[in-house]
């Protein structure tokens, strides 16, 4: 492939691939008008959000879910992973069904679907299997599950029966895990099932929050388990500071993963934007781009920015089981041009990210 400038410019501008947005919950994005006295913690939001869905019909579903990915399209994403709440029976949720329609709507993006179930009820040999059964029928389904502070024998059980049960239908995987300000065991527990499991397809852990927390000794030997597992870690700074170490006044504790520590060692990373305008986080955007920009703020990521561009892009990719965008092997359709004159001024700047198409039609005099 070959790029030619149509005619010579002095305006800056940088060439890269479109932004991969790794997790996200179309299902619950811009509900939080019809919340009240939202506030609290982890638990608060989830009891609050599971309240509102009395209000999820496949028209607001839609309208909602239509919403978010113009958003994500527009912020420069060509590759989407949204979680979808999959409720108490194997069958798939409504959302799941109305996330597909919308999806065909936007056929420059492709959008995965991640199944978001407890542990505790995948610790169920059968309802996992039928759970998985069902998400393997869509091309582009993923498992995942909810891991914190659960009974240790659901966790045992659960993770035992989500890996076969992954490797049976070919299917990625994709935890929240120890979303939390705590001694969590979680991910070290995930780390253990993959280990044991052999399992070869895409892992991504999301939160991660109470690594944090642990003792040196005890991160390093996380860490060690996550790069042999290969497993990417993915750090969600909007929903994590805003709910995490809660309290009545101002928070004592940032609630983010050791992005720095993973990056040193080698584990890939990535952030994502994870909740918009919900019970989760009142308000958010549907870009990682501005959710990368928080990261270096409040994980104190160091320049060059540029650095850090692959958990946005290339990181994020190879983390939801797709090829990554290169610059030379990729279709034009795939990269993003953006007037910026650095990496640091690409994230600071509110500058489009846009298509090739659509830059040379604004730069048409």
């Amino acid at each position: 492939m070959g790029l030619t400038p149509v005619a010579p410019s002095q305006t800056p501008r940088i060439l890269m691939p479109a932004l991969v947005e790794a997790h996200c919950h179309l299902d619950k994005c811009h509900s939080i008008d019809r919340m009240k006295g939202i506030g609290g913690d982890l638990s608060a939001a989830i009891a609050a959000q599971t309240t509102d869905k009395q209000h999820w019909t496949a028209d607001d579903l839609r309208h909602r879910m239509t919403r978010g990915l113009r958003e994500l399209a527009a912020a420069g994403c060509a590759l989407t992973r949204s979680h979808i709440d999959w409720g108490t029976e194997p069958a798939p949720p409504l959302a799941w069904s109305v996330l597909q329609e919308a999806a065909t709507g936007f056929p420059d993006m492709t959008v995965q679907m991640a199944a978001l179930t407890s542990i505790s009820q995948l610790a169920d040999r059968e309802f996992c299997f039928a759970v998985a059964s069902h998400i393997a029928r869509h091309r582009a389904g993923v498992l995942g599950a909810f891991v914190l502070h659960h009974d240790q024998s659901d966790v045992n059980d659960g993770l035992a029966h989500v890996f076969a049960a992954a490797d049976r239908f070919g299917l990625a995987l994709d935890f929240h895990v120890d979303e939390g300000l705590g001694p969590y065991n979680g991910l070290e527990a995930i780390c253990d099932a993959a280990l044991a499991s052999r399992f070869e397809g895409p892992i991504l852990c999301g939160h991660a929050v109470s690594l944090i927390e642990h003792d040196t000794k005890t991160r390093d030997r996380i860490i060690d388990k996550l790069l042999r597992a290969n497993i990417s870690v993915c750090a969600l700074p909007t929903t994590n500071l805003y709910l995490q170490g809660r309290r009545y006044g101002t928070p004592r504790q940032r609630g983010l993963t050791c992005l720095r520590e993973l990056d040193a060692a080698g584990v890939p990373i990535v952030i994502a934007s994870d909740n918009v305008a919900d019970a989760f986080c009142p308000v958010g955007q549907h870009d990682p781009r501005a959710a990368l920009h928080l990261a270096c703020l409040a994980a104190h990521l160091d320049p060059p920015m540029g650095d850090w561009l692959p958990a946005i892009t290339l990181n994020a990719a190879r983390a939801l089981g797709q090829d990554p965008v290169h610059m030379d092997t990729t279709p034009i359709s795939q990269l993003r041009l953006c007037t910026a004159a650095s990496t640091a001024e690409l994230l600071a700047t509110r500058n489009p990210l846009l298509p090739l198409h659509h830059f040379e039609k604004a730069s048409t005099p």
